[in-house]
């Protein structure tokens, strides 16, 4: 058995450290890997897959979620969003308040104005 030189240990450059729980992607990570991916010969994609350390259900799936995404948003109407029906409501009564309030001032001036006549 040799002996080292060095007082600390070198791990071993064969045996890759893995986390904790699942790998997780960025969406840009996605879509960089899935364009090259299309790009590619049956070599060149087995390639890929090694390089990344991938599995190619995962391709799979990414493929699933963009096209999920895309249906999606072709799905969804063009233009505004519609308006909650709530937030109208609440504008509505905003301005009748501001309309009260200011009539209320105007009466309680016009109250003010008799109570200093009565006075006299």
């Amino acid at each position: 058995m040799a002996t080292s030189t060095n007082d600390h240990e070198v791990p071993d450059p064969r045996v890759e450290s893995r986390s904790a729980g699942p790998r997780r992607y960025s969406a840009e990570y996605k879509a960089r890997i899935l364009a090259e991916y299309e790009t590619l010969d049956r070599q060149g994609k087995v390639a890929l897959l090694r390089r990344e350390g991938l599995y190619s259900s995962l391709i799979t799936n990414w493929r699933e979620q963009r096209e999920r995404d895309a249906k999606t948003a072709l799905a969804a109407p063009a233009g505004r969003p519609k308006a909650d029906p709530r937030d109208k409501e609440i504008t509505r009564l905003q301005a009748r308040v501001a309309r009260l309030e200011t009539e209320l001032g105007k009466a309680r001036t016009v109250i003010e104005v008799q109570g200093k006549l009565q006075h006299r």
